[in-house]
């Protein structure tokens, strides 16, 4: 790489509700160390602490932008279309051509994902797009309310857009291709999320105490209601279940737990730093969750990394393809089916080291951060200007 390079990064999340939820990783946003300065364009106007951030850029000069649209753009615009759209348009290049990057990062696909195109077209920057989730599966086919369900339609068009005309689409896992396929878009190659490096633990030692410890971390909306396996630990005397995470089911979960008389042990822990999460897993003894969306979440990833057995729902349509019966057990989304899974787990002790050990090999193939994160190295490589 040349001496001086510059990464622009579009991020639609708030950084700063991720910062207070520690879900930060070293060099999440500059792997290898590749870049000497990072700009970040958030799509919105968080404010997130420069010092806590840092370590997402590694050593890079870390620069914060904020691009918010407009609000009602849809209907201001005609359908993203018109006067409102080609002043954003401009705006996007003035800020580009102030930054001069070598290479743009996409982080989601969205409004942003088609600015990227407008930047690629106007100034020959080139861009990549990491997609965490398939827009179809898990936005437009959920959305119900009629004039959203418009909206989407005519936003689909213009992520599709901006996905045909990046350098390469980086779906994370191989549920997310399918929205590629099904566009006609090739231009993607899977690239599996980078986890944290330096804290996950492997689980060494599968024997069980005299209290068996399952875990389980997310965000508690209700598409990961967790409250079967509640249910389930419940009429399992001598468990305890702790669940990290925080949303609108987090209340409506504990209370289940009052309800049920097993407040004393199930433990609700809002958040915790990812590294002191990821240094703690080890000490559980099963990871058990619940989730319908079609990505393999984060949290899944570093509890195969460990070495967690994990037990997962029958997730609605087609299978996770990497989450196979060689890494994790799959059962329905009711208390009596995880019951009857996790007695089996707790009472045949090879069968569930045995598990374990098989994901923490799998996960290591697949999704050691060093080897995810040199697949980024590599990409950025290719397609930074000046490389």
């Amino acid at each position: 790489m040349a001496d001086h390079q510059r990464l622009m990064v579009f991020i639609l999340d708030r950084l700063s509700d991720l910062l207070d939820k520690g879900e930060m990783t070293d060099r999440y946003y500059n792997p290898g160390d590749l870049f000497s300065e990072v700009h970040m364009v958030l799509c919105n106007d968080d404010k997130p602490d420069l010092e806590k951030l840092q370590k997402a850029v590694g050593n890079a000069k870390l620069v914060i932008h904020n691009f918010t649209f407009p609000r009602k753009l849809f209907l201001k615009s005609f359908g993203y279309n018109g006067f409102f759209v080609k002043k954003i348009k401009n705006d996007i290049l003035n800020l580009t051509k102030e930054i001069a990057p070598q290479l743009i990062r996409c982080h989601g696909a969205h409004l942003h994902t088609y600015l990227c195109k407008v930047i690629k077209t106007s100034m020959g920057v080139p861009y990549v797009v990491s997609m965490h989730i398939n827009p179809d599966e898990d936005i437009f086919n959920r959305e119900r309310h009629p004039l959203r369900r418009i909206q989407n339609w005519f936003l689909r068009r213009k992520i599709i857009q901006g996905l045909a005309g990046a350098n390469l689409c980086l779906p994370v896992y191989s549920p997310i291709a399918d929205f590629l396929d099904k566009n006609s878009l090739t231009n993607y190659k899977i690239c599996y999320n980078v986890l944290n490096p330096s804290h996950i633990r492997p689980k060494g030692d599968y024997t069980l105490g005299d209290v068996v410890k399952i875990v389980s971390v997310g965000r508690q909306i209700i598409e990961k209601d967790c409250s079967e396996i509640i249910r389930a630990v419940a009429a399992m005397p001598n468990v305890e279940y702790t669940l990290f995470g925080n949303g609108p089911m987090h209340e409506p979960m504990k209370a289940l737990a009052r309800d049920l008389n097993v407040s004393d042990r199930i433990h609700f822990i809002p958040a915790m730093p990812n590294d002191e999460l990821c240094a703690i897993m080890a000490d559980f003894d099963i990871f058990a969750t619940h989730t319908e969306y079609w990505e393999i979440s984060k949290s899944v990833l570093e509890a195969l990394l460990t070495g967690m057995p994990v037990l997962l729902n029958e997730r609605q349509g087609e299978p996770v393809e990497e989450l196979t019966s060689d890494i994790c057990l799959h059962v329905d989304n009711g208390a009596s089916a995880y019951q009857s899974t996790l007695e089996k787990l707790i009472k045949d002790n090879d069968f569930r080291e045995n598990l374990g050990r098989s994901a923490l090999r799998i996960a290591n193939e697949k999704w050691h951060p060093d080897n995810t994160e040199a697949v980024f190295v590599d990409i950025y490589k290719k397609f930074a200007i000046g490389a």
